[in-house]
């Protein structure tokens, strides 16, 4: 039988940390880009809202992406091989999230069972996080400390 490993295009652990960001910064830009585009499209204003957006966006960080984002961190730091798979910046567990994350979204948005201007802001609020977080992956991988991104 054919070994297919020897096809994967392997990296480092520690640039397999900006493979994450590249990641998870699309992602998060992808988000933020889409949700201005529905929420200004639908009637959103530049007033206290968008304060509101980007508030909600870092504390969302601080409570939940901080810790996933560490404990991704960790995981690709502790992984035994020096050069590893470049799909392995998540685990299992994480494709599966962000397959139900993405298709909870999609579904929301082409069913228009939540308003687009919510809608756009919840894209919003989710895409800050997700860049934040892939900046914490870059400062890491090149060994910068923020200390807005630490713990």
């Amino acid at each position: 039988m054919m070994n297919l490993q020897r096809f994967i295009p392997q990296v480092s652990k520690r640039n397999l940390l900006i493979v994450a960001a590249a990641v998870w910064l699309f992602a998060g830009l992808m988000l933020f880009i889409r949700g201005i585009n529905m929420y200004f499209s639908h009637g959103g204003t530049y007033d206290t809202s968008i304060i509101i957006i980007v508030f909600f966006g870092i504390i969302f960080y601080f409570g939940v992406f901080l810790k996933v984002s560490n404990k991704h961190i960790q995981r690709i730091l502790s992984l035994e091989n020096e050069l590893v798979p470049f799909y392995q910046f998540f685990n299992k567990r994480s494709y599966l999230m962000m397959a139900l994350m993405i298709t909870l979204g999609i579904t929301l948005r082409k069913t228009e069972i939540v308003s687009p201007d919510y809608l756009g802001s919840f894209y919003m609020t989710m895409g800050i996080p997700l860049v934040i977080s892939a900046l914490k992956f870059l400062f890491k991988r090149f060994g910068k400390s923020s200390a807005i991104l630490q713990k």
